[in-house]
């Protein structure tokens, strides 16, 4: 059945596979992939770009360099401190990497627009502020780039929607920056819940910090080399505080993540990780809840989702902290990074068979990303499954917001007759940005 509202129902590996196979001819592809004049081998190095050049954007290009499968030849950022540590970062290990002392291979970029115009570019890693995330993805879809998105994917779910439609349309390959799926101890978590090693699922809780609050910061003297407008983007205009937007010395992690008008709190910052490992086991990582239930101080003491099969997930402290906890029929699983407790204790060490329910199998989330670029396939984290889990964490920090029941349909991604709290699936933003949520 055809479904409304222009969303593209979900696409299954074997259809995507298809799709990109029979309009191969018409796509936008990286220069490996054309053969002729110019033609680099499959083994050779992709050239990536980096949106983004903060403490997660370093992180990440720790992880790709280490793959040995990538060149980085830009990144941009409206701190200049940062775009240009950055760079000389790049260019410092590439010239301890070939002996040539004094290389200069890396651009460093203030517009990130000039960035995507570069052709010999095939693929970005976008690592800016959630706020950021829909433009800066919809921009590189559009200029026929493959992404690396960082999570939680969006701000709002619209947001969400309108990165989703403009990977499909532009046949990008995407994928989300939820690294876990590619974790070993979250693929046996998920393995045994599918196959009914715990028994039928009761209940589920994930135990993550809350929502966000608005910003109430005290403005302070913008620092040199900080394009502020810039920054702020597609956001309303704020005062500067260091907090959010810290100095390349800083020794803490920037806390804009915390502000409903830049991120969703802990909920979207880690609950999109645990959130995450909970829809991926339960089978839904083309769907989602049908009913968020605020705090009530009597039925609900904590916020449920219940999903269409009945089984209930709560935003709780069940004392491990970024945690989650699936409840079954015949025991109980408790996972959190690097650490898997089952009942009973055995299943920790269960050997899924062959012929068992098993599922995508990545031991490297960004060699996996490359992969699936040079296959033209789908990573482990498509777009669509980064979204889904986004937005179970922005339908609690709704719930949360306007403390009342929702009934959620996941297909047409509305809340069923409540206008008010649909207001809430996107936001206003600056009319020169405002394609990042279309």
């Amino acid at each position: 059945m055809e479904q409304k509202d222009n969303k593209p129902a979900p696409l299954t590996r074997r259809a995507f596979i298809g799709r990109t196979a029979a309009l191969s001819a018409f796509m936008i592809v990286p220069r490996y992939v054309l053969g002729g004049r110019g033609f680099t081998a499959p083994s050779d190095r992709l050239a990536l770009g980096f949106i983004g050049n903060g403490r997660q954007g370093h992180g990440l290009l720790h992880s790709f360099l280490q793959t040995g499968q990538v060149q980085v030849l830009a990144n941009c950022d409206v701190y200049t401190a940062k775009r240009e540590h950055f760079k000389n970062q790049v260019d410092a290990f590439y010239a301890k990497q070939s002996g040539q002392n004094g290389y200069k291979g890396c651009t460093a970029y203030n517009d990130f627009r000039e960035l995507l115009g570069r052709k010999d570019i095939d693929a970005v890693v976008v690592a800016s502020p959630d706020f950021w995330h829909s433009v800066h993805v919809v921009y590189a879809a559009e200029a026929g780039k493959d992404i690396y998105g960082e999570k939680p994917l969006s701000l709002t779910v619209r947001e969400g929607r309108a990165m989703v439609n403009a990977v499909r349309k532009h046949k990008r390959i995407f994928q989300t920056g939820s690294m876990q799926r590619s974790w070993p101890e979250f693929r046996q978590t998920v393995e045994l819940v599918r196959n009914g090693y715990i028994g039928d699922i009761r209940t589920v809780k994930v135990s993550v910090g809350g929502p966000p609050v608005p910003y109430d910061l005290q403005g302070e003297p913008l620092p040199a080399g900080l394009d502020w407008n810039f920054w702020l983007g597609p956001d309303e205009h704020y005062p500067y505080n260091n907090r959010i937007a810290p100095a390349l010395d800083a020794n803490f992690w920037a806390e804009w993540r915390k502000y409903r008008e830049f991120g969703g709190g802990d909920m979207t910052d880690w609950g999109a990780h645990m959130f995450d490992i909970v829809q991926w086991a339960l089978d839904k990582d083309s769907s989602g809840p049908v009913d968020i239930i605020p705090p009530d101080g009597k039925d609900h003491p904590f916020l449920t989702y219940r999903y269409d099969n009945g089984i209930t997930v709560t935003h709780e402290d069940f004392g491990k902290a970024h945690a989650v906890r699936f409840i079954g029929s015949k025991g109980q699983i408790d996972i959190r990074r690097h650490k898997l407790e089952t009942t009973p204790d055995s299943l920790k060490d269960k050997v899924i068979g062959p012929d068992e329910k098993r599922v995508y199998k990545s031991e490297n989330h960004y060699t996996n990303w490359l992969d699936a670029i040079r296959k033209r396939s789908l990573p482990v984290c498509d777009i669509e499954t980064g979204h889904r889990s986004a937005t179970v964490c922005n339908l609690g920090n709704i719930a949360y917001a306007v403390k009342r029941p929702l009934k959620w349909d996941p297909v047409k991604e509305t809340f069923k007759n409540d206008p008010d709290a649909d207001k809430l699936l996107g936001r206003k933003m600056r009319k020169e940005w405002d394609r990042g949520q279309r």
